[in-house]
């Protein structure tokens, strides 16, 4: 995200984090980083800000009830809680600010896959201290609806901003090979394990959600923590995963993650250039990285 939301400013920001967190601070600056939430840091914490969700309260009240090292989980709030409202529709979370350094959107680094899959077998063995509070992650594909609506509707003009008319002739132009893909998907749900194989996983384990200390790895952002096949996590430490350009022939759970993913960005994307939108970078990587799933 790299502009903040139009209706959350500096000023709001720090009300929330005075009401609920009682830290009074002189400023906070807005993080052009990340995908999906909004970014500042103030007084020594790094603030979260998210559209007002349950998922999104129970996704950080499993991550603070892990209690698992390697996990940085939210702050609590004056009244034990985890999420301060910051303006109407959002909602807040705190995070210690700590001194390390996050790694890039892409495979893991060789050197780094067993620590990974260490903390990985770990998190997966907490299941019971919070099955009973993970949320379960539905298989469907997130968007799908959207997404076929955008492709039978890619024969006539979008008129939602400067970036719709890109992306309408980028879903024309590839319209069978995501039917395609649609097709494939569904196929693939019967590679996956049965439901009582299913662990807490975190869902996004790359390296951008990694951060280096000088005491270890910290896996961070636990928005998307759910029960689910084990696959969801460990995909990402195969070369399926450093290669989103290659869909995987072969039938397994890791074809279904990688493919997934895929069709997920593309729903994403296509759904925020069928909004109103403006020509600012946000939109201009939306249609970016569009392009680049369909035309890589």
């Amino acid at each position: 995200m790299l502009e903040p939301p139009q209706d959350v400013d500096d000023a709001a920001v720090l009300a929330a984090l005075a009401a609920g967190w009682g830290v009074h601070a002189g400023r906070a600056d807005y993080l052009p980083v990340g995908a999906g939430s909004h970014h500042w840091t103030a007084d020594g914490l790094f603030l979260k800000v998210d559209r007002e969700s349950a998922a999104v309260r129970r996704s950080l009240e499993t991550a603070r009830a892990l209690r698992l090292d390697f996990v940085l989980a939210p702050l609590p709030t004056r009244d034990g809680g985890i999420l301060q409202p910051v303006a109407p529709g959002w909602i807040m979370a705190a995070f210690p600010l700590v001194d390390g350094v996050a790694g890039e959107f892409g495979p893991h680094p060789p050197e780094d896959r067993p620590e990974i899959a260490a903390m990985l077998t770990e998190l997966h063995r907490s299941t019971p201290r919070v099955a009973h509070l993970a949320p379960c992650i539905d298989l469907r594909l997130p968007g799908r609806n959207d997404l076929l609506t955008a492709l039978a509707e890619s024969d006539r003009p979008w008129t939602s901003g400067p970036q719709a008319e890109p992306a309408r002739a980028l879903l024309r132009r590839h319209a069978d090979r995501l039917h395609g893909w649609l097709a494939d998907f569904d196929r693939l749900t019967a590679t996956l394990p049965p439901p009582d194989a299913w662990v807490v996983t975190h869902g996004e384990p790359h390296p951008g959600n990694v951060l280096r200390t000088a005491d270890g790895l910290t896996l961070i952002d636990w928005t998307t923590v759910g029960i689910a096949p084990p696959d969801r996590d460990l995909w990402m430490l195969t070369d399926a995963f450093a290669d989103l350009a290659t869909p995987v022939r072969e039938p397994s759970p890791v074809a279904f993650y990688q493919l997934g993913w895929i069709l997920a960005d593309v729903a994403a994307f296509t759904a925020d250039l069928r909004r109103p939108h403006g020509d600012g970078p946000d939109e201009a990587a939306a249609l970016r990285y569009l392009g680049g799933y369909l035309e890589g």
